[in-house]
């Protein structure tokens, strides 16, 4: 590592959605990027988190729509060839990487140099054998799952995201320690699949969502034969494995074949050197400013290492605004952001800005509420499932603070909420809408009318639309 270093617009430390993205948009506006990644190209997300699971989540669903068929169709025990339903899992990353790979990043003008890389001082950057020096940096290096302090796990063989598509025979009974979005999600895929699963958390089961939300979910996963425990603390982990656990009842064993743990994640901030480079970051990760600025005024950090949340979508929402800082130097507001999220259960939950819960400690009782259950939804009616609601949160002005949707598709529907969240829409605008019919998300525009109903059939309207019949 002699010699002068190789000097460089911007430097990407991190194949991921964020990185990729900041790279891909900086070489083609003709700027000399290099791109450090010591792991796979396309990062978690690819190869480890989102497209896996919902390859898998798919196979799943497959399997529950054979058992459960109905409508005037019979159903029938699925059978289940999982080192096909692997196959699939990773055939699917296969088809997609070619987006994420090096061979395309290359031809787009980027070179990539596929090692760890450190920081040397405040502009300088190592790794592979190559010094660079580079007038802006970019960190993208992500998250990994984090691994609690619990008395045996150590020595214990467990599983995580990264290594659960891996394996090459179904687990007979699964573990799952977390009922985070990760643990709800593969916990019910696996019983799906043929799996005895046991989701075990020490505060609620999807504690972070609307409980009348979650609770649609959890009577599903009890359906499905997931055995639940909220509330539940892990206190040691013996061979077996087995979860020694402190719940309402007090001590019990939970007995398993496989472990995954889920518990979340924390940023990958490890072998960086960050302190060289005057970069200051804890626990939850790089410490950035509204423009994704670092303590560093030439670095930045995007995605999950940036403490701001751990979605795909937001580190290429990131993404987009650091290319519009560091290279057009414009005025950007990573605090301003409107991120929705999903869980990838059966029922999905999706939600955007508030809960209700948090919109009441916001606000207090300066709010409305409207919920409108799939129930009366014509096309969940026609398809038999019925399951969930949709629930908007206002001022009592009428502006959006948040929405939340619990219903087979529900991600594919919350689009309409962020957008009236990130562009400040008015409910009058979603409720002049015309929604075709018959679909799910006709909810949204129901949702938005009910806020209407108190004032549109009050007293006083009754009276104005009858002195108006006389002067018609």
């Amino acid at each position: 590592m002699s010699g002068r270093p190789l000097k460089a617009d911007l430097v990407v430390i991190g194949a991921g959605s964020g990185g990729l993205s900041v790279a891909a948009g900086a070489a083609q506006l003709g700027l000399k990027v290099v791109l450090f990644e010591k792991g796979e190209m396309g990062g978690d997300c690819l190869n480890y988190g989102c497209v896996p699971s919902k390859a898998l989540i798919a196979a799943a669903d497959k399997a529950h729509q054979a058992r459960s068929a109905g409508l005037g169709v019979g159903a029938t025990a699925p059978e289940i060839d999982f080192a096909a339903v692997m196959a699939h899992v990773h055939a699917t990353i296969a088809t997609i990487a070619p987006v994420d790979s090096q061979e395309r990043f290359e031809g787009l003008g980027v070179r990539v140099v596929r090692a760890a890389a450190s920081f040397v001082d405040a502009r300088t950057v190592a790794g592979g054998g190559l010094r660079v020096r580079a007038r802006k940096i970019v960190i993208a290096t992500g998250s990994r799952a984090a691994v609690p302090p619990i008395p045996g796990l150590e020595t214990t063989p467990h599983l995580t995201n990264e290594t659960i598509f891996d394996l090459a025979e179904r687990p007979r009974r699964l573990i799952v320690l977390g009922g985070g979005p990760i643990g709800v999600e593969l916990g019910q895929a696996f019983r799906r699949l043929g799996s005895e699963v046991v989701i075990v958390e020490a505060a609620e089961i999807l504690g972070r969502e609307d409980p009348a939300a979650a609770a649609v979910v959890l009577t599903q996963l009890k359906a499905d034969g997931v055995e639940l425990h909220p509330g539940t603390k892990a206190v040691r982990i013996e061979p077996g494995p087995v979860l020694i656990v402190e719940g309402p009842d007090g001590e019990s064993r939970i007995e398993g074949s496989h472990l995954l743990v889920a518990v979340g994640r924390r940023p990958s901030t490890d072998g960086l050197d960050l302190d060289k480079a005057g970069i200051a970051h804890d626990a939850r990760g790089i410490r950035t400013d509204r423009s994704l600025r670092t303590t560093n005024q030439r670095v930045y950090a995007v995605g999950d290492v940036a403490g701001r949340g751990q979605f795909t979508h937001l580190a290429g929402a990131h993404a987009s605004l650091v290319v519009r800082r560091a290279v057009f130097a414009l005025p950007v507001n990573a605090d301003a952001l409107v991120v929705p999220r999903v869980t990838y259960c059966d029922p999905e939950l999706a939600a955007v800005g508030l809960t209700e819960a948090e919109a009441r400690k916001t606000h207090g009782d300066d709010i409305r509420v409207e919920t409108f259950p799939f129930s009366e939804n014509d096309r969940a009616q026609a398809e038999g499932d019925v399951r969930g609601f949709g629930k908007l949160v206002t001022t009592r002005k009428g502006k959006v603070l948040g929405v939340t949707l619990v219903g087979r598709h529900a991600g594919d529907h919350i689009h309409l909420w962020a957008l009236t969240l990130s562009a400040g829409l008015k409910l009058s605008a979603l409720t002049g809408m015309i929604a075709p019919y018959p679909t799910r998300g006709e909810i949204n525009k129901r949702l938005a009318g009910l806020w209407y109903v108190p004032a549109l059939f009050s007293g006083r309207t009754r009276r104005l639309v009858s002195v108006l019949k006389r002067l018609a």
